[in-house]
């Protein structure tokens, strides 16, 4: 966490993450507009916050863009925040809720996280069905053969959402593993609430993917979670962006502590 409070300690490194929070995804040149900074000072204010894991990146093209990334916020509201001063405390939940609250606009979610474990047991853990329940309250049924049909039961009341179009993309263990993601049904939707609005919106929608990128560091594992495929002003985005960071803290606290904790589920739309 000192990187995190070091990056945070700049006032220009603020400015940027204040940038990034009015509109996400921006490449260095837009960043760089109006900034009254140099183009190389960007650029090493940006390399500290992303060593920090205060921003991530993905390349679009020629471009490189520059996302947002709450991870560190929330380790530090969830792990450490009664060692801090009440002041400090306002300020980081201040942060965390401006983060947290603001949709990741376009039409790719990215999330960056390092996990201590090996890419063995982080490998097993998004795949085993038996993982995914305890941190996530779904299983995932599957051989892991790129073309297999995945089956997704629900913790909530045991509903089972199968479909052909539910796949996996790409497996290559302890690396990479894609699949496109579930279908929105009837028993999926009251399970958790949902409107009939809001399951409207969501089926109407081409069907997306996601893809984990697992790359060993040191002691730990840095995993990279992209979900892609959406249009703009997408629903399933927007419920994205508020689900994947708390799945993604649940299991980093599993796999580091052994102890569950079920994400959210969905809230009523």
């Amino acid at each position: 966490m000192d990187d995190v409070f070091r990056a945070l300690g700049d006032p220009s490194r603020r400015l940027l993450l204040d940038r990034l929070n009015e509109r996400n995804g921006q490449t260095l040149r837009e960043l760089c507009a109006g900034l009254g900074m140099a183009r190389q000072s960007v650029t090493k204010h940006l390399a500290i916050l992303e060593a920090a894991n205060l921003i991530t990146t993905a390349r679009q093209g020629r471009e490189k863009l520059h996302f947002l990334n709450v991870v560190p916020i929330n380790e530090i509201a969830e792990r450490w925040i009664s060692r801090y001063d009440l002041d400090r405390v306002r300020a980081l939940s201040d942060l965390k809720r401006a983060l947290e609250d603001t949709p990741m606009p376009g039409t790719e979610f990215v999330y960056k996280t390092y996990i201590k474990t090996t890419p063995e047991l982080l490998w097993q853990a998004l795949t085993d069905p038996a993982f995914t329940m305890r941190y996530w309250g779904v299983a995932l049924e599957t051989d892991w053969r790129p073309g297999s049909e995945i089956t997704v039961k629900l913790k909530e009341n045991g509903v089972v959402i199968a479909d052909p179009a539910q796949v996996v993309l790409e497996s290559e263990p302890w690396r990479r593993l894609s699949y496109t993601w579930h279908t929105f049904t009837r028993e999926w939707a009251d399970a958790y609430g949902l409107s009939d609005e809001y399951l409207t919106r969501v089926t109407a929608e081409p069907r997306s993917k996601v893809t984990f990128d697992l790359e060993p560091d040191g002691d730990v594992v840095k995993l990279t979670v992209t979900h892609d495929g959406f249009e703009p002003g997408s629903a399933v985005l927007e419920g994205v962006n508020e689900g994947w960071p708390s799945i993604l803290a649940g299991l980093k606290t599993l796999l580091e502590t052994g102890e569950p904790l079920i994400a959210e589920t969905p809230k009523n739309k």
